[in-house]
């Protein structure tokens, strides 16, 4: 993903995950959800805005990629 100096929110973040929820597999949404719940670190909401941004926008492939980042993020 590409380097932003921006800090992002945790309310901008689930702003993010809601507008890309019809594009996220389902269970993935969830799990992001309930990890955004779970008071994530700066680094951890910045990471996980710029992989759901325009994520209904990219390749199939790219959403792969983004979907086992993502999922190694939240684990």
């Amino acid at each position: 993903m590409s380097n932003c100096k921006l800090d992002h929110s945790l309310e901008d973040v689930k702003s993010k995950l809601y507008s890309q929820k019809e594009f996220l597999p389902e269970e993935l949404f969830y799990k992001t959800e309930n990890f955004l719940e779970k008071s994530p670190n700066q680094t951890e909401l910045n990471e996980i805005f710029h992989l759901l941004k325009k994520y209904d926008l990219v390749s199939d492939s790219e959403k792969s990629e983004r979907n086992h980042v993502l999922n190694t993020i939240l684990k």
